[in-house]
């Protein structure tokens, strides 16, 4: 796996909804070896600790590649302040992404909050690759909802708003029940909590579909140097940084990370 150390410059950015900002970057080093899951550590100016953000995207010449971000401290309010040339220093690409199984061809896709950040790359590599894609997005208003047209051709998105103002009235894992037996293989990202409900309903199933999720953990470094975003797994302690952030869900001892 190939990570590099370099200056990316920055080709864009928006505010694409409420507080979220898409910006791209064009980096061929990069955007050429990204896999759906992987993150960047991108230094915000002086600050002593480099930001991780999820690639969000690809173009297709594989020169630039996006991230989505929500601005929610200096660090990433002094990045949605930049123009487009600057140069960002940034580590990357970072971490074990999600895989698609080969036999797998209706794929299930969960996306809670800020979780489509990594979601909408599996999605683009999922229709890439021929397979059907169901997307499920909660949010917690309509406000806070990625627009559909972002989102790649065929893709089938449902959305479910903790205040129905946009889609359901209800938790995204609340419409698991209409699409779960459809799926043959189920990839998500979102808060941690939500991965529970999802793993339950999965296992009331005649035959429960393979699960993967990415890890929310606080990061330090970003390659596994610090230890700071250490796990139990069923094979023993793991980083989330550099083992994961995506990871099978039934390989993690829940029970013995309480703070995840």
């Amino acid at each position: 796996m190939s990570t590099f150390s370099v200056l990316a410059r920055l080709e864009s950015i928006e505010e694409l909804y409420k507080n979220v900002f898409l910006a791209w970057l064009h980096c061929r080093q990069i955007s050429s070896a990204a896999k759906p899951g992987q993150f960047i550590m991108v230094s915000c100016n002086d600050y002593l600790l480099k930001r991780p953000l999820a690639i969000h995207q690809v173009n297709q010449t594989k020169e630039a590649f996006a991230v989505l971000f929500a601005v929610c401290g200096k660090g990433t309010t002094w990045l949605s302040k930049q123009q487009p040339g600057t140069e960002l220093s940034m580590l990357g690409p970072l971490g074990n992404g999600f895989s698609l199984a080969p036999e797998a061809q209706n794929i299930l896709l969960v996306a809670g909050g800020l979780g489509i950040a990594p979601i909408r790359f599996v999605a683009q590599s999922a229709r890439e690759a021929g397979k059907s894609v169901i997307l499920l997005q909660g949010a917690s208003t309509a406000s806070c909802v990625y627009p559909a047209d972002n989102l790649p051709e065929q893709v089938k998105c449902h959305i479910a708003t903790e205040d129905g103002s946009c889609g359901a009235h209800c938790l995204v894992t609340d419409m698991l029940g209409d699409y779960i037996e459809w799926a043959e293989q189920i990839l998500a990202c979102g808060p941690n909590v939500m991965y529970h409900p999802i793993a339950a309903r999965n296992n009331r199933l005649s035959s429960a579909r393979p699960f993967q999720i990415s890890l929310e953990t606080r990061m330090g470094c970003g390659f596994g140097a610090c230890y700071g975003c250490s796990i139990k797994t069923a094979a023993g302690m793991k980083k989330v940084c550099h083992d994961g952030p995506v990871f099978d869900y039934y390989e993690i001892v829940w029970d013995k990370n309480p703070g995840i």
